[in-house]
């Protein structure tokens, strides 16, 4: 497998070159050699034959990320968190034309965890829910990609669930269906994610919580494997985990 890595000077790119000798050229703001690796500045220019497309970057370049695979119409895995609606519908409309990973975590535990948040929510209905993400000070997206994942856990299972992010304007106590977000952003903390079912006199809470970035790379390599061998369509980290 001869993978294009987007982001290839980034922390989570470095972190992918750490777990594979298989990436053959990548994308980056400035064109130079990583370890003998071609690091292209114009997705134009690229000249390298490659059999996916991994997007580790940042929101602000993904558009032109999907007009890249749509042009040489290879498949795509998606890494990149902090996507918006529009973006996302973008993703589903190529989709058509080529095959996409696209999830918004790749740790194969955060997905599992998914699941469990959603088989809890319909076994617990009367308890409140509260989601709690924790990660470095250098993230610029908030809440993170994996939080709002969560959230649309419980959503699928509670469909009258609204979102809170900010109770500080608010002056009455909580409403039944509200699913508070809170964010922390300090220090190295690589990931933390928590929810929060509280009912009368018990409480139980689910944790996840990420020892470095290599869980994430690995997932996504594991994501490229599979999505190589797929049909046109969107996919997610499920999919790859049922294989």
């Amino acid at each position: 497998m001869r993978i294009f890595l987007v982001g290839i000077t980034g922390a989570m790119g470095s972190t992918v070159l750490s777990l594979t000798n298989e990436v053959v050229a990548g994308y980056a703001s400035e064109s130079k050699y990583i370890n003998g690796i071609k690091v292209y500045d114009k997705f134009e220019d690229v000249a390298e034959e490659f059999d996916v497309i991994l997007d580790f970057s940042n929101r602000n370049i993904t558009n032109d990320v999907l007009c890249f695979a749509k042009r040489v119409k290879k498949p795509l895995v998606i890494a990149t968190t902090g996507l918006d609606s529009e973006i996302e519908g973008k993703i589903l409309e190529l989709s058509k034309e080529i095959s996409i990973v696209y999830s918004k975590n790749f740790s194969m535990g955060m997905n599992v965890m998914s699941e469990v948040v959603k088989v809890l929510t319909k076994a617990l209905k009367e308890f409140d829910i509260e989601i709690i993400e924790k990660h470095h000070n250098q993230k610029v997206d908030a809440p993170s990609g994996t939080a709002k994942m969560l959230f649309d856990s419980v959503k699928e299972e509670r469909e009258n669930a609204e979102a809170v992010y900010d109770r500080t304007q608010m002056s009455e106590k909580r409403k039944a269906e509200e699913v508070g977000i809170s964010v922390v952003r300090a220090g190295s903390i690589v990931g933390e994610h928590s929810v929060i079912f509280a009912g009368l006199d018990e409480v139980l809470e689910i944790k996840h919580q990420a020892g470095s970035k290599k869980i994430f790379a690995s997932g996504a390599l594991k994501a490229c494997e599979f999505i190589v061998e797929r049909s046109n369509g969107i996919y997610d980290m499920k999919d790859v985990m049922r294989g």
